[in-house]
């Protein structure tokens, strides 16, 4: 016979676990919560006990709906293939960064551990800014601004990890399977999206939940880019939306125009009270590219003093708002038009061999 008070004992502890402030991260059914930043459906799935799968193509993330300051998050992980690689973000933007598939945030590393440890990295729990994001390691072996772990503790495919990431006023740590082994300070941006990465490696996600903290009072500029709305036209696995693929290849996060290439056009059409955003490198001898938004041509030289030199990333923002059109070529404005009435899809119009990538696209 169960004695009263031990009836009272597993009573309190059952209800302070439900109590105990954490709520889940996912609903074991759909991404309910999440936004898939640049992502295909495929991608992301979940399996007959509810756990995330992670496809690991093509490289990506998907990102919380919300924002968070002040957390502590728990979630368990495990490589199903050997190498594999992905990552957790915390404080994170909402898109992409400029030329890349990730993004500006504080990465924590989920590596398989035959993946390797070198100079620069460990499998083991590293953690690091990324793309214009900064920290302050408090292990880092003199190595930047990345964090490397005092102990090695995961598990190697295909056994299950533990992580508790703790993030306050700027400060985060991680605990793998129990043990806090990486830290890290004053880091910028302190309040963002929680993601997850999509890099290659097949991974299981069960068990995560996440706990919120009072705030803190926090400098605006240390807020990530909150949500725009706006909707990645690329899913990196093939081009579902567009028209005209001829000398397109799908390179996972980028496309890439080969000689001769037609024009790569949308299905969808925008007008006004629009915004769109895509990013280009023209290699070595690509001397222009051009592309046509609301009925309107623009040619690019890569001549324009605005512009990244060749096999480097550029990104354009584009806002159409009362007929007016006003183009911003790495932050700094590149050209104006009064377009009234402007309405048509976007057309990527390469001239030579050149790589496209993060196109993105809302209604203001």
């Amino acid at each position: 016979m169960i004695r009263p008070a031990l009836i009272f004992l597993l009573t309190h502890l059952s209800l302070a676990k439900a109590d105990d402030g954490f709520r889940p991260l996912f609903n074991g059914k759909d991404l309910t919560g999440w936004v898939e930043v640049n992502t295909a459906p495929s991608t992301w799935s979940f399996n007959e006990k509810g756990y995330l799968v992670c496809s690991g193509k093509p490289i990506g993330e998907i990102r919380t709906e919300r924002m968070y300051q002040n957390f502590i998050m728990e979630v368990e992980w495990r490589h199903l293939v050997p190498k594999g690689n992905a990552g957790l973000f915390v404080w994170a933007d909402d898109i992409t960064a400029r030329g890349q598939p990730f993004i500006r945030g504080i990465e924590v590393q989920v590596l398989e551990n035959a993946y390797g440890d070198t100079k620069s990295h460990t499998c083991h729990g590293d953690i690091f800014p990324i793309h214009g994001a900064t920290m302050t390691p408090l292990n880092g072996n003199g190595r930047g601004m990345r964090t490397f772990p005092t102990e090695k503790r995961s598990n190697p495919s295909p056994q299950w990890n533990h992580y508790r990431i703790e993030c306050h006023d700027g400060n985060i740590s991680l605990a793998v399977n129990g043990k806090v082994v990486s830290q890290g300070k004053d880091c910028i941006p302190r309040k963002g999206y929680l993601c997850i990465e999509s890099e290659g490696g097949i991974v299981h996600y069960r068990n995560g939940r996440v706990k919120e903290l009072p705030d803190t009072p926090i400098n605006p500029e240390h807020i990530a880019i909150e949500s725009r709305g706006l909707r990645c036209l690329y899913n990196g696995v093939d081009f579902a939306g567009w028209h005209k693929r001829a000398g397109w290849d799908s390179r996972d996060w980028q496309m890439q125009a080969d000689p001769g290439a037609t024009p790569l056009i949308t299905e969808e059409a925008f007008s006004g009270n629009s915004e769109i955003i895509f990013d280009l490198k023209l290699p070595e001898g690509s001397d222009s590219a051009k592309f046509e938004m609301f009925g309107q041509k623009f040619t690019i030289e890569s001549s324009d003093p605005l512009l990244e030199k060749p096999g480097n990333w550029n990104r354009f923002e584009a806002n159409y708002t009362n007929d007016q059109l006003v183009i911003l070529l790495n932050k700094e404005k590149w050209k104006e038009a009064s377009i009234p009435g402007g309405a048509g899809p976007l057309k990527l119009i390469p001239q030579a061999p050149s790589f496209w990538a993060n196109p993105y696209a809302r209604n203001l």
